[in-house]
């Protein structure tokens, strides 16, 4: 701060060393004029003028250093009292800007929720007929229609699923229900959900619970599951989908490995990045990249850890090590 302000005030220090300059000049050259009393008047200038700078110093920069100090939001309280002119036209113009930010971040918070609101609203609306419309498959004769109509009803119910639990996540913590909850319905639950997928692709499922209670919450842990299990049915062209828990020390993990084409150690880093799909089949449309990023965040706020391991051609493990009941100590929703 120091630095700025003697630049700031360059041309007042010029303008000082100028003027003792052109004096003793006049000294100089005239003779008449005692050097000796003009030396000592210089130091006295010198002296008075540095006590000058220190205290203007301090008291122009009080405001100026609030500013530099202060945190880059839109809260104005740290600013000190403007005091000069010039310092009360910055406070007056930083206030009307503050003003109108707060009240376009008003108006666009308000915008959002009534775009998320509607959107929620219209997906509700969506899944009346899109269950009349899987009742109708339900009946049909042709088997092989039905199949691929299922497969097709599925693509879309999961996408509508997708969506409206992206917009719920900003809001999990106040829909979170922890308790001890059994896996194996929640497993069988999504796999049926899956059934008319994988019978499609000739995918089978071999399940292997020896932990079969977990401290989560039931719907959740079942959207969660749901995404990984969409990839790896997505990802398989052959062989069983293995499901498998597990006690590893005082905690429950559970494991989804599929053999299908695997994933690149340079994408492994990113599969949880939204949007990202892959460098191997970047120009694969039907991928979003938002299940496994979905399944992330609401992941992280189950304090659900997730592992990735996985081979080019040898398929992908998925392993969620759950947290223990004293993890959440600090969760409202604890019962």
């Amino acid at each position: 701060m120091i630095g700025t302000y003697l630049r700031e005030r360059l041309s007042w220090i010029l303008l000082f060393f100028a003027t003792q300059v052109l004096v003793l000049f006049i000294v100089f050259i005239d003779s008449s004029i005692p050097f000796g009393s003009v030396l000592y008047i210089h130091l006295l200038s010198f002296l008075l003028f540095a006590i000058f700078l220190a205290v203007r110093y301090h008291k122009e920069t009080k405001f100026y250093r609030s500013l530099a100090e202060r945190e880059y939001n839109l809260d104005i309280t740290g600013i000190i009292q403007a005091e000069s002119p010039f310092e009360k036209l910055v406070e007056e113009t930083i206030t009307e800007q503050t003003a109108l930010l707060k009240r376009e971040a008003a108006q666009n918070f308000i915008l959002l929720e009534q775009e998320k609101d509607d959107l929620l609203a219209w997906i509700h609306e969506v899944k009346t007929p899109l269950t009349a419309l899987k009742l109708m498959i339900d009946r049909l004769d042709d088997e092989t229609m039905k199949k691929q109509m299922t497969y097709e009803w599925l693509r879309v119910h999961l996408l509508l699923d997708q969506q409206l639990h992206k917009k719920r996540l900003p809001f999990m913590q106040n829909d979170l229900y922890i308790e001890k909850t059994e896996l194996e319905p929640i497993v069988f639950e999504e796999i049926q959900t899956l059934r008319a997928w994988c019978m499609q692709k000739g995918l089978g499922f071999h399940i292997d619970l020896h932990e079969e209670k977990v401290y989560t919450d039931a719907k959740w842990l079942g959207f969660i599951l749901r995404q990984i299990l969409s990839n790896a049915i997505k990802y398989s062209e052959h062989g069983d989908i293995t499901v498998r828990s597990e006690r590893k020390g005082d905690q429950h993990i559970l494991q989804v490995q599929d053999f299908g084409k695997g994933i690149s150690a340079k994408d492994l880093p990113r599969i949880f990045d939204k949007g990202f799909t892959s460098t191997e089949q970047h120009q694969n449309n039907a991928a979003t990249g938002m299940g496994l990023y979905l399944a992330k965040n609401a992941a992280d706020s189950l304090l659900i850890h997730i592992d990735v391991t996985s081979a080019m051609g040898s398929g992908t493990t998925l392993t969620l090590t759950f947290p223990k009941k004293n993890d959440f100590v600090d969760m409202k929703a604890l019962h």
